[in-house]
């Protein structure tokens, strides 16, 4: 048999050069590799946009914000959250991030209600850049508060660039922006220059003041 080609190296070399993977199902084998003329990014400085309201959601700590305490279920979750019409994250692929994670070059953030898991986020981590990946909900705000957790915890920890690969609606809500691949590339190679660590203690406790930041439109400092 031969050795999976899929390497960690490969894939790290492939987000290095602006290339992202995607399968066509969760039984799916075969990998389509991806570079978007134009590309969605959510801005770390004053662009970034939090109402007033889920603020206000976020701050009265309604939910307990975690982050790396179950990589693979969050994973998973993402891959089988129902009314998508299918999922680009094949067993294959799944596999490899969970191997990327544990080799600390990718991470997730779990929001949890009564010690239920209810939503989160999981991403690839490059020096600087941190390229967001998919995220779930089971309960209104859930993943929304993972993403405002993220922003506030890249921000404090010197990160600079928040990949989100397509630009959506909903990541419109929050100030996502469109940029063309010539401009993105700029920005890549930049953010992988930046030396910039994941931090674990992504809790409201260490973010509150960040998140009042996001909430007044303050740029990180």
């Amino acid at each position: 048999m031969q050795p999976d080609p899929l390497t960690p190296m490969h894939l790290l070399s492939a987000y290095r050069e602006g290339i992202f993977p995607m399968s066509d199902g969760r039984d799916c084998e075969d990998i389509s590799w991806h570079r978007p003329e134009e590309r969605g990014i959510l801005p770390l400085n004053s662009g970034f946009h939090l109402s007033r309201r889920l603020a206000r959601t976020l701050l009265q700590g309604r939910f307990d914000v975690t982050s790396n305490r179950c990589f693979d279920e969050v994973i998973r979750c993402c891959a089988e959250t129902p009314g998508r019409g299918g999922t680009w994250i094949s067993q294959r692929l799944q596999a490899r991030y969970s191997l990327l994670h544990r080799l600390g070059h990718a991470h997730s953030i779990e929001t949890w209600t009564d010690g239920a898991l209810v939503g989160g986020l999981y991403g690839v981590k490059l020096g600087g850049a941190f390229f967001g990946e998919s995220m779930f909900s089971r309960q209104t705000d859930a993943s929304k508060t993972a993403l405002v957790h993220l922003v506030a915890s890249l921000r404090s920890s010197g990160f600079v660039l928040l990949d989100t690969q397509f630009p959506t609606a909903h990541l419109e809500t929050f100030g996502c922006l469109t940029v063309r691949d010539a401009d993105y590339r700029l920005m890549l190679d930049r953010a992988v220059g930046v030396e910039a660590s994941w931090e674990e203690d992504v809790t409201l406790g260490r973010l509150r003041q960040e998140i009042i930041r996001l909430r007044d439109g303050i740029d990180a400092r």
